[in-house]
Order: structure tokens, then sequence, then C-alpha cells
């Protein structure tokens, strides 16, 4: 498979960026006392990396309760990002988001979304209008095993297909909804199965091989963008913490079963293939590595020094200005 230099290495500065932005928003979070979840998506930096690679800013993409990776991948500004985690005016959201709000139009994220499944109607709607209004762009959303079983799911496929909308629905199947393992809640052996049931292709990634990831993707986004309609796209993944910060996967899941699963880590595989067939040479990972350290901790250091919102922030942008005389009198609001 022909990957270029330069793609090559934003797959793996994607992958790795992701990786130690959860992995230091995991420690900082709580031991600054931050309310709230977070839940991290730590294993799974091979499926937002590799999807992404094929995205542009003029691209959609809706994302879930577990949306870091995603955000990232799409070009959010992690330092925003992590103000945002912060509960500071300098985050995405002027810090009134937190964890699961995360968005910025300006690079096509359509935001995080608490609600399971919730991002599957938001992308639909993005495609929905690039299909009435013309051009190439595509969205993408993302949605886990246990969104998978969502009727609005399957609602949106549906539809997708019928009306042959520029889509990739993205099953990010990492083996369990909070606690409940796959196999109990699938009716069918793969999630992609469930396809054929809506003229779509469904399609099969290891989500743990960047390679495989942005291959299979490269083909669902191609096939979007030249009108052919919609794609389901599983990748089968693994998170390595429990399913939010509180959560101990211990009492679920055995350590023979992580330990597999971490044999098998995502950005260790894309460095040893990248060496092994010598596509870059070490000090381009080695440097793209350093970069990164550096990031997170200018991350923390711009969400530390922005300011917490001020307390007549509380009620701004709660809804949208919309004059009352129009909406009683039925018009729309151009």
């Amino acid at each position: 498979m022909d990957i270029s230099p330069d793609t090559l290495k934003q797959i793996y500065e994607t992958m790795v960026t992701i990786r130690a932005f959860e992995e230091r928003s995991g420690r900082e979070i709580p031991a600054r006392g931050i309310s709230g979840a977070l839940h991290l998506s730590v294993g799974q930096e091979a499926v937002p990396a590799g999807i992404c690679a094929h995205l542009t800013n003029e691209d959609y993409l809706a994302s879930t309760h577990r949306g870091h990776g995603h955000c990232i991948a799409k070009g959010v500004d992690p330092k925003r990002m992590m103000a945002e985690l912060f509960g500071r005016v300098g985050g995405t959201n002027k810090g009134k988001g937190g964890s699961m709000h995360i968005a910025d139009v300006s690079v096509g994220m359509l935001g995080a979304n608490g609600v399971v499944g919730a991002s599957v109607p938001l992308a639909c709607g993005a495609a929905l209008k690039v299909k009435i209004q013309g051009g190439d762009s595509v969205a993408v959303a993302f949605f886990g095993d246990g969104g998978a079983n969502q009727g609005i799911v399957h609602e949106c496929m549906n539809l997708a297909s019928i009306w042959t909308l520029p889509v990739i629905f993205v099953c990010e199947n990492n083996l369990y909804a909070e606690s409940t393992p796959v196999e109990y809640a699938l009716s069918v052996p793969n999630v992609a199965d469930r396809a054929a049931g809506y003229s779509m292709p469904g399609v099969i990634a290891d989500g743990m091989d960047a390679f495989d990831v942005y291959r299979l993707a490269g083909e669902a986004v191609e096939r979007a963008r030249s009108g052919e309609g919609p794609t389901l796209l599983e990748c089968k993944t693994y998170r390595y913490y429990g399913h939010y910060s509180g959560d101990n996967p211990k009492t679920y899941r055995t350590d023979d079963e992580e330990r597999e699963w971490r044999a098998r880590d995502p950005i260790q595989g894309f460095r040893t293939r990248v060496l092994e067939e010598n596509l870059l040479p070490a000090s381009e990972l080695d440097g793209i590595e350093e970069r990164v350290a550096v990031l997170i901790d200018q991350a923390v250091k711009y969400a530390e020094e922005s300011p917490l919102p001020a307390e007549d922030e509380l009620f701004t942008a709660v809804y949208a200005d919309y004059p009352l005389d129009a909406l009683k009198r039925g018009q729309t609001v151009q």
C-alpha cells in the first residue's frame, strides 16, 4: 500500500498526540479536583488517525462521549481542548462544555456528544446539506458497539442509503458498551453485517492497525465523494482503561484479555512496521514524539493561565438569538 511520507508522519503524530493528551488529561483532571467524567480513548488511536488522514476542513465529523481522539485527529487545537477540560474561557466552548461537548466548526468538528448514537443524525444532516448544495465534502459519524443498537442509528443508515448521502458510519467496536460485552447485545457476529440490510458496503478493519484503517477508510471516503453513497466501517479496537475515569474494568474483563490487546498497541505496531519497511527514519518518529511532548506541556500551561468564566457568563450561549415576534408569526430568520 502506497502512503506518502507526509501522510505517514501525519498519522503517527496524530496517534502520539491523542495518546499523550489522554494520558496527561487522565492525570491532571482528577489531581485538580475538576468535576466530570473522562472517557479516555487510549488504545483506540489508530481509528481516528487512519480515517481523518483522508479528511479536510471542508469535511464533517460528529463524535461520541469518547471524543478527544476524534477532535485531535480532525484538527482541533489541543491547547483549547485542555482549557475546555479545565473549565477555562480559552477552551473550545469557553469552558462551559467540558469533555463531552468539545466542538470546532472551523475544522468541520461538529462536536462530541454525550447522547449515545446522537452523532449519527448530525453527520447525516451535514451529508444531506452537501447533497442538496453540491460539493464533494463527506461526513463521518463515529459511534460505539453500544450505540450500534440505538434506533436512530438504523433510521439514519436507512435514509442515508435511500438518499445516497456522502456519509461514512464508523463503529468503534471496543468490545464493551460500558461493561456489557458486545456478544451479549449483538444479534449478529459483526456490526458490519447489518450493512446488507441498508444496501451499503459493510467493512471490518483492524482498529489496532492504522495502515488497515487508512486503506479501508480511503475506499469509503472515495465512494462517498464520488456520489456512490454511504459505507458502514466497523473498526475492532480496545480501550485500555475503564469506560470512564472512575470505572474499574477488572470487574468485567480479564488480565489475559488486556495483555493480549495491549500487545497489539497501535502506536508501537505502526512504528515497528514503518522502521522495518524503511518508510521513515527513526529520527523522524523520535522528533514527532519530542514535539508532541512539548505541545502537551504547552496545552497544560495554556489551560492553567486561562481564566475561569465570569459569573455573568452562566446564562449566555444557552439559547440561540431568535426574534420572538418572528417566531410567533412562524417566520424563518435568515
